[in-house]
């Protein structure tokens, strides 16, 4: 674990499409000095408007993704972005959008986490505050979702789902320090099942959607005028299902990419604790609600912890 913070060396720039939104983003990623945190300032909304700190206090709607809402400022699908941060101890950076959704890109933190690596971090003269936990920590729902968090001298998640799917079957990954985030963890992309997608495109969201950015699960055999349909949808000349369950746009990373995609987003919303964590996460059936309502007990821990340090 470094015992100081950590920034970026260099100044990084992504542009492409929110997955909500649809609406083209463009932003850009640099360096901050100690104890500034990662905070999100909104170029298009003009230079007098406030930051917005990564933090789960501001927390607003987490349905297929995590949005911040401060004063009316929002930031959305921001948890891919910062799981890299969060994983690769990038403790203070600033970031500029021009438009409300972080971009999708290819639906995972492989872009980032590889511009981040390949300058390497920047050490601050500050040191690096861990919540350090007296007591597990456990959230369940009313959708089968469970996590917990044990005290640990270090920190690490273990993350199993199970949507019961002949095609996913039960799925298990593992993150702690002997993970390698940029080739392990960071090109796992989200995935939605097929019967999923027209409710989405009804209720307003994945408008930036397409097959560049997911990976989209068959669990049935389904007629091919309907997948001719869903090609002009998104512009390809053939979709079929291939044998393993999977449309043929693409193919699987990991056995279980779904599985580690799961525990980037864990990454990313545990990052709004706002410290890093010394804990032991066990996650079953994770999901962007339960992972901010956890980490917001997470931040109260911390916020208390280190009140008593002063």
């Amino acid at each position: 674990m470094y015992t100081n913070q950590h920034t970026l060396k260099g100044i990084y720039e992504f542009s492409g499409k929110g997955l909500h939104t649809g609406k083209k983003v463009n932003m850009r990623i640099e360096p901050a000095p100690a104890n500034f945190g990662i905070q999100f300032k909104r170029a298009d909304l003009g230079e007098s408007v406030p930051l917005v700190e990564a933090c789960v206090d501001y927390v607003s709607a987490t349905s297929r993704g995590t949005t911040l809402d401060k004063d009316g400022i929002r930031i959305l699908t921001l948890e891919h972005l910062m799981g890299a941060l969060y994983a690769m101890h990038i403790d203070n950076a600033l970031i500029t959008l021009d438009s409300e959704e972080v971009p999708i890109l290819d639906g995972s933190a492989k872009l980032y986490a590889e511009a981040f690596i390949k300058d390497g971090l920047e050490e601050q003269n500050a040191p690096r505050k861990y919540l350090v936990l007296d007591r597990k920590v456990v959230c369940r729902n009313v959708s089968g979702s469970e996590m917990v968090v044990y005290p640990d001298d270090h920190f690490s998640i273990d993350v199993m789902i199970d949507f019961g799917s002949r095609v996913l079957g039960n799925q298990y990954a593992r993150f702690d320090s002997n993970t390698n985030f940029p080739i392990d963890i960071a090109p796992c992309r989200t995935f939605v099942f097929f019967h999923e997608l027209e409710p989405l495109f009804k209720n307003n969201l994945i408008k930036g959607g397409d097959l560049d950015n997911a990976l989209v699960i068959v669990e049935n055999p389904v007629p091919q005028e309907e997948l001719d349909r869903l090609a002009k949808i998104f512009n390809v000349k053939v979709l079929e299902r291939v044998p393993e369950g999977y449309l043929s746009h693409t193919s699987l990373r990991f056995q279980n990419e779904c599985a580690r995609h799961k525990l980037l987003d864990v990454l990313g919303d545990f990052s709004l604790v706002g410290y890093p964590i010394k804990g032991k996460v066990i996650a079953y059936k994770s999901g962007h609600s339960i992972n901010s309502t956890i980490a917001r007990e997470l931040r109260t821990l911390a916020l208390r912890q280190f009140k008593r340090s002063y």
